[in-house]
């Protein structure tokens, strides 16, 4: 220790060294900030993880037929059974899968149409696998789109992960707001459009049904009463041409309850050659019913078929018509597609539209719109992992800052001096230079991409009170040895980092090995790298920095004391 000693001694006996340290650790410090805007370090809510299943989410478009979204979903199928990794699959179609932990905020369990259909995919063992779950669905992904998507137009295939943390509606989310629904979709597929064209962007979908025309078949009851027909004829009628229905039932000792037996039209029959009106017209020319007197009346005589609009579902939230934009991130983190996407969406709207920013709030990234012709307003929010991040690091920066102020407070208590306790609060923060470097360096040695996480701050306010108890221990050392022994200052200080530093190292050291089991981990593995990297970057501090500021610090300038007990201080000479 007699080299640390001498080693601290020099630095402080130079005016020029001193200053040389200070300025050193101030770039260390902003050059580890810079790390973020130039994308050396990125930061996420929770990085992807590794699980035993994924599913597979298939839209055709609204209107398709439950023919259509098959002839989709055997595709996806086929190209899934190639995968080794692959234990068996699942197909839900028309309907979503048996409610998992994703599916909770994604509306699986109110699919019941004939245009969606889920696929569950279930892996071997993510303990024996090679390849991580989030992984196989980044590398599946544009070889099923580019085979599939062209089977019926307008389909959209979205890979579903379980989440690591709180599940989310997707990565981003942006909810369009507004009364007029027309300029409401308008908007949405501009948005999509914007989406679809954002590097790290995949998985783009507009929630929001499409319209389009369809026939309806409506009963003339006054040409059926003349025709000696009933209603509950010609109703019956159609749903056997087009549907299908019940007809009878059947008991066996096998099945408490009736066994209800359906009765259908074969595929051809009930196909039309095509989706016009003269097809379907022709379709119903060919039923014929028996009325009271034993004649056949035409099904076509009684019926009435009328071209309409459909009726696309409405979404509300917060008592506001909305229609949400969807996309998810493609392993990176969501703050730059999002920045990308909503500069090139200021760019564009505002042609059409006055936009307004919003303030310095979760919601800081939302924009309003206010068209200029009509005066209509529209706000277009983002939620989805972006918000839960936001919120996430709001909280997580809360509890820090009253870290800091409790910290401060109780130092300021002890030592009487808001130096000394400056001192202290600043050597602790300084290892956030560790902290990020080691995410950057953790990056250079993992195949994906290390995220800086919630976990990762979390370790970063756990050092806080490591880092302080490092400069306490010098701070109170070297107090002792100018009050009870008369040393002088600079020796003072050399010789109480030379006499803490082995127990500072040793602490360090047990919570690096403490650590390392973290620091693998997919979801806590920034926790792990936070406190490994930032106790490092904290015994640097301790020993290098903080000596600097005690020295220039007037307040640690202390008088003998009259009174001092010396009996349990070994000092170095």
């Amino acid at each position: 220790m007699k080299g640390l000693q001498k080693f601290v001694y020099s630095i402080l006996s130079s005016k020029f060294k001193k200053t040389l340290v200070i300025i050193l650790t101030a770039v260390a410090f902003f050059a580890s900030l810079l790390m973020f805007p130039s994308k050396l370090v990125l930061a996420k809510m929770l990085p992807g993880k590794s699980d035993n299943t994924f599913s597979v989410y298939i839209d055709t478009p609204t209107g398709s037929s439950v023919e259509q979204t098959n002839t989709v979903s055997q595709c996806v199928i086929d190209i899934l059974k190639e995968e080794k990794e692959v234990m068996n699959l699942e197909l839900f179609l028309g309907q979503g899968i048996p409610l998992d932990y994703a599916g909770l905020v994604k509306g699986a369990s109110m699919k019941r149409t004939e245009n969606v259909a889920e696929i569950s995919v279930n892996l071997t063992d993510k303990h024996t696998r090679t390849e991580p779950s989030f992984l196989m669905t980044q590398r599946l992904r544009p070889i099923v789109k580019k085979k599939c998507l062209p089977l019926v137009k307008g389909t959209n295939i979205k890979f579903i992960e379980q989440p690591a943390g709180p599940p989310t509606l997707a990565s981003i989310v942006l909810e369009v707001h507004g009364e007029n629904l027309d300029k409401v979709r308008e908007i949405s597929t501009q948005v999509a459009n914007i989406f679809e064209k954002t590097d790290g962007l995949v998985d783009v979908d507009v929630m929001a049904d499409d319209i389009f025309d369809k026939y309806e078949l409506v009963p003339d009851k006054e040409k059926v009463a003349r025709s000696g027909l009933s209603v509950k004829q010609v109703n019956n009628i159609l749903y056997l041409a087009f549907e299908g229905m019940v007809i009878a039932h059947k008991n066996s000792k096998n099945s408490p309850d009736q066994i209800p037996m359906f009765l259908v039209l074969e595929k051809a029959s009930k196909s039309l050659s095509s989706s016009s009106e003269d097809a379907l017209r022709s379709k119903i020319s060919s039923l014929n019913l028996m009325n009271q007197r034993g004649m056949m009346v035409p099904l076509s005589e009684v019926v009435t078929i009328r071209k309409v609009k459909s009726n696309p579902m409405i979404m509300h939230k917060d008592l506001s018509r909305m229609v949400n934009v969807i996309a998810e991130t493609d392993m990176v983190s969501q703050v730059y597609p999002l920045l990308d996407a909503r500069d090139v969406m200021i760019e564009k709207f505002s042609k059409e539209y006055e936009i307004e920013k919003a303030g310095f709030t979760t919601y800081m990234f939302d924009l309003y719109l206010t068209d200029k012709k009509t005066k209509e307003k529209f706000l277009l929010r983002w939620d989805g992992e972006m918000k839960v991040t936001l919120d996430t690091f709001r909280d997580l920066g809360a509890a820090f800052i009253a870290a800091l102020v409790l910290i401060f407070l109780l130092l300021v208590v002890y030592y009487k001096s808001f130096a000394i306790s400056g001192i202290i609060l600043l050597g602790s923060f300084l290892s956030l230079i560790g902290v990020i470097v080691g995410h950057w360096a953790a990056n250079l040695f993992t195949s994906e991409t290390f995220f800086l996480t919630a976990t990762s701050l979390i370790g970063f306010i756990a050092l806080m009170g490591i880092s302080s108890r490092n400069s306490l221990l010098l701070i109170d050392f070297a107090k002792s040895l100018m009050e009870c022994h008369g040393m002088e200052k600079k020796e003072a200080i050399a010789t109480a980092v030379a006499t803490r530093a082995k127990p500072i190292a040793l602490t360090a050291v047990a919570i690096i090995l403490g650590s390392a089991l973290l620091a693998s981990d997919p979801v806590f593995g920034g926790l792990g790298v936070a406190l490994i990297s930032g106790t490092v970057a904290a015994v640097f501090v301790s020993l290098i920095f903080v000596p600097v500021l005690m020295h220039n610090a007037k307040a640690m300038n202390f008088d003998i004391a009259d009174h001092c007990e010396t009996d349990n201080i070994s000092i170095t000479k």
